[in-house]
């Protein structure tokens, strides 16, 4: 009996303590099917007010200006960028910053943030490599969607990149940080680690708010929206949770952007045994959003 009231108190505590989810089905959101050319949409960012995005592993190495209204292809930026797994992109201003980091299997010992100047277009030329690693991994044997040291995230915020890890073991994220100034091999700084029960596949900062986006192997679209601490940390509070609808019929989100205007939100195609479902762009305005 004892036994039985102790474990009916913990979970009451457990609950009355625990992330409440929200639904926001984003289906209606969709701007447009995006092009064939941009199938496996990942990075998305906004620079100068214009959005712009990539294809991860496998694709051409360049950067898309699309339209954040159509979808549209507006431009290409050509590059010569070895695209091993770009997999998120983010800026300082007067830099893109496109992450190389994509690591389903955990093997990599070539992680890279390319930083390119920017102006009306690249400069390749002065192009530098912030090549990193994680200090706390010390097995490198292939474990397909099983590591916790994949990473499909990453701001830009006072002076310092912060990356989002994609933690398939633990369905958590870790946050560390990356000196841009820094192009030795440098070890990435851990600074907080949050359990999310979702993979996290990109994320965008926008006033004092971090806005993290991904998805759990069954398909289940999440976002999470966190309140930045004084000290450019963000899981000293319990974020507010949305459950946003189905890879099966939004296609797989891996893009977030956001601005004065609202959430956009790119993903790539999603093949399954019920069909495949294109790539598509979404925007949500903050006057739909609570």
């Amino acid at each position: 009996m004892k036994n039985s009231l102790l474990i009916f108190l913990l979970l009451i505590f457990q609950t009355g303590f625990s992330q409440k989810t929200e639904t926001f089905k984003i289906k209606k959101y969709s701007v447009a099917v995006l092009d064939d050319s941009l199938k496996e949409s990942s990075g998305l960012n906004f620079f100068n007010g214009k959005l712009y995005t990539f294809n991860d592993s496998g694709n051409t190495s360049e950067l898309f200006q699309i339209d954040p209204k159509t979808g549209k292809i507006q431009k290409k930026l050509q590059t010569k960028l070895q695209n091993i797994d770009w997999e998120s992109l983010t800026n300082d201003g007067e830099n893109f910053y496109i992450g190389d980091f994509g690591n389903n299997l955990g093997t990599r010992k070539d992680l890279k943030i390319y930083k390119v100047p920017f102006r009306d277009s690249l400069k390749l030329d002065s192009t530098k490599i912030i090549s990193f690693y994680y200090p706390e991994q010390n097995d490198f044997t292939p474990k397909n969607l099983n590591n916790n040291f994949d990473d499909e995230a990453m701001i830009y915020l006072n002076g310092k990149i912060h990356v989002f890890t994609k933690e398939w073991l633990s369905k958590s994220t870790s946050h560390y940080t990356i000196d841009p100034a820094n192009f030795e091999n440098q070890a990435a700084k851990k600074i907080e680690n949050y359990k999310t029960d979702f993979v996290v596949t990109d994320a965008s900062y926008f006033n004092k708010k971090l806005y993290s986006v991904g998805y759990t192997k069954l398909g289940k679209i999440y976002l999470e929206v966190f309140s930045k601490s004084e000290n450019d940390t963000f899981f000293t509070e319990i974020p507010k949770k949305y459950y946003l609808g189905s890879a099966f019929s939004l296609g797989q989100i891996e893009g977030i952007s956001v601005n004065q205007n609202g959430i956009y939100l790119s993903g790539e195609y999603f093949h399954s045994p019920l069909g495949t479902k294109k790539g598509q762009l979404f925007f949500i305005p903050f006057s739909d959003f609570n």
